[in-house]
């Protein structure tokens, strides 16, 4: 076995293959930008090497600096995680050609799927049902809206090179293919330095569903059933689980016999992804396959037992599969979150900063449900700008899927982040939906869901309580504290505006006992707080809660899942005067495009004196390899640009603004 695997990735993946080699016996090497030197893969690992600037296109994305680092450290191979290097035929046989091994497919597999036009060729010769589309080569908008038409819309633009959801967009009209086709096209030379685009037709209301494979370099190839991905945002996927809801077990064994046969075809020999796009009636068809260890491949492992890196690791060692098909099975429920550093509130834009407060749920058993949270930040760290914003991959495990899904909105009630913004209201609001609990899915599912963008959820009946014992039981402990308790037994409860009635008694055990203006009774208990502390938990009769908390100064702002407000402990006849305060009014801001986001500028195609028409593109924003048209929202003529292009932007920066 290997005495010294180098890590050419960074963030939680690089952790997650570090953790994976320790329980292997061998020493890691990782390899890392200076944006990245104080990571916790840094960290955890053997050796270190620094390869570069924080720009992937000067770091990671550089096999030179990989190959020399794997010299100077006599590391034996590389594990490429996903993303960068991971897909590249070229870098998988420069290292064969230096003697060094590669944990992934051989680089002829690489080459045969990685490519997603000659894939979708391959998977039709192997019997594999295919999406129509059109697999040649385009070079310009003209030619790519010529033949959306004869395919015609909705129609698909993808990156042939691209991968974790970089590089797609889905046009229609023309206008949309002209306009999505140049930007997939910079999106892919910026993140792949690969600008080739093909076209497929998009099917409506359709599943993602993904089936992984595992092979050898002996010719056994086997599958591990499936994943469904189809919560996904600008194609990026945000919540997976395994098994899929909707497939039965001949769907089931259709498409896995479908995925091992591409495999099989191509001589694969390490673990990868085949994935198919599934219409309702459980029809599916080839989308590509992605020649690397997934994103959300933990779910995998949690039902089947199996431990995927280190399958990757013993393939490319040259061992053979130590198990057959009949020997794999489903096990449970799991389903993964991806916790991302941007903001909900904001249209899910990126949020980059320093992690002031990272508290993470506790792993493992958790009597109902079993808890794994892949994460490779701490308290501290920041997120930068030059890479996916991801901060972690909260998973649950549960008997059944009811279970996974409740294990996962606890997970997510115990996780608390601060000083950015993050998605952890927005998944938590996803398990709380009557449709996501159903099974009823698809890869529309949030823009049908939030059609007018997140913004909360209003609490239920039960997080109203929760949040009035919350606010109750604090407001109790600080007037205990300063030395200034209340004998008062009658108070109200203000959520927003909304009062609520409460009687405070103690039973003999000195648990707090709740009487609600026509509500009834409820006990809190096993309270786990005191002033200073960002979550509070507790038990509301007999059922545990975490919920994320804040002291201010008329109150506390509290939020139960994806329900916050301000709630405050009033004397009654100091509610009635709040009341009467009048609503604050916000600044005007509709003759101004704002960055919705820190990030870079692309470029702002306006000048002052210009008329614009509303629609018109007046700016493009990058941030996270990822480019953001902004548009025009009213006709006006431009008063002034408070940018220009390469220039680095903050959040609510003025980039243009009309007279």
């Amino acid at each position: 076995m290997f005495k010294k695997i180098l890590i050419a990735n960074r963030g939680e993946i690089a952790v997650r293959i570090i953790k994976t080699c320790r329980r292997m016996g061998i020493k890691t090497v990782q390899v890392y930008s200076e944006a990245d030197a104080g990571s916790l893969a840094v960290e955890m690992a053997d050796e270190a090497v620094l390869i570069g600037p924080a720009p992937a296109a000067q770091s990671y994305l550089l096999a030179d600096k990989i190959v020399e680092a794997v010299r100077q450290t006599g590391a034996q191979a590389v594990h490429p995680g996903f993303g960068f290097l991971s897909e590249n035929a070229g870098f998988a046989r420069r290292l064969r050609d230096e003697g060094i091994a590669f944990i992934g497919p051989n680089p002829e597999a690489i080459e045969a799927m990685g490519d997603k036009i000659s894939s979708k060729k391959l998977a039709a010769e192997a019997g594999v049902s295919t999406v129509p589309g059109h697999m040649g080569l385009i070079e310009t908008p003209d030619e790519a809206v010529r033949i959306a038409n004869e395919i015609g819309y909705p129609i698909m633009i993808k990156a042939s090179a691209g991968g974790g959801g970089k590089g797609i967009r889905v046009a229609h009209s023309d206008a949309d293919m002209a306009e999505g086709f140049a930007a997939v096209k910079a999106e892919a030379l910026n993140a792949f330095g690969d600008d080739r685009v093909f076209l497929e037709k998009f099917i409506v209301d359709p599943r993602h569903i993904e089936i992984q494979v595992l092979g050898d370099k002996h010719g056994h190839v086997v599958h591990l059933f499936e994943r469904e991905c189809s919560i996904q945002r600008r194609n990026q996927k945000v919540i997976e689980e395994a098994p899929s809801p909707l497939l039965d077990e001949a769907t089931r064994a259709a498409m896995g016999a479908q995925a091992v046969a591409l495999a099989q075809a191509v001589n694969y020999d390490s673990a990868g992804t085949v994935e198919f796009v599934a219409g309702q009636d459980k029809s599916f068809y080839f989308l590509e396959m992605n020649t690397r260890l997934q994103v959300e491949h933990p779910v995998t492992e949690l039902i089947t037992g199996v431990d995927l890196v280190e399958q990757m690791i013993r393939s490319a060692w040259g061992e053979t599969l130590a198990f057959e098909q009949k020997d794999l099975k489903i096990d449970g429920w799991a389903i993964e979150s991806r916790i991302y550093a941007e903001d909900p509130y904001r249209g899910f834009l990126p949020s980059i900063g320093r992690l002031v407060r990272y508290e993470q749920p506790e792993e493992g058993d958790q009597g109902d449900y079993t808890v794994r949270n892949d994460s490779g930040v701490r308290e501290g760290d920041e997120i930068s700008m030059f890479y996916d914003p991801m901060i972690a991959k909260l998973c649950a495990w549960g008997e059944t899927r009811e279970a996974a899904v409740e294990g996962m909105a606890r997970a997510l009630e115990d996780t608390h982040l601060s000083g950015l913004g993050h998605n952890v209201p927005f998944l938590a609001a996803v398990m709380d939906q009557d449709r996501f609990k159903s099974g009823n899915l698809s890869t529309s599912y949030i823009k049908d869901e939030f059609p007018d963008g997140f913004h909360g959820l209003k609490p239920t009946r039960d997080q109203e309580r929760i949040l009035i014992a919350s606010a109750l039981a604090m407001h109790e402990v600080i007037a205990e504290q300063d030395g200034d308790p209340s004998d008062r037994t009658d108070w109200i409860v203000m959520i927003d505006k909304t009062p609520h009635g409460v009687g405070l008694s103690y039973d003999e055990d000195e648990e707090m006992i709740l009487t609600l203006t026509g509500g009834g009774d409820i006990r809190l208990s096993d309270i786990d707080w005191r002033p200073g502390l960002a979550q509070f938990k507790a038990e509301l009769d007999g059922e545990p809660f975490t919920a994320e908390v804040k002291r201010v100064a008329d109150g506390f702002d509290i939020r139960h899942r994806a329900a916050k407000a301000r709630v405050r402990v009033l004397r009654p006849h100091v509610a009635e005067l709040y009341a009467r305060l009048p609503e604050k009014v916000a600044a005007d801001t509709s003759k101004m495009v704002l960055s919705p986001m820190p990030g870079l500028v692309v470029s702002i195609p306006v000048v002052v004196g210009q008329e614009v028409k509303t629609g018109e593109t007046v700016a493009i924003i990058e941030a996270m390899k990822m480019q953001n048209i902004l548009k025009a929202e009213r006709d006006g003529v431009v008063k002034a640009v408070g940018a220009k292009d390469g220039d680095p932007v903050a959040a609510d920066d003025v980039l243009v603004e009309f007279g």
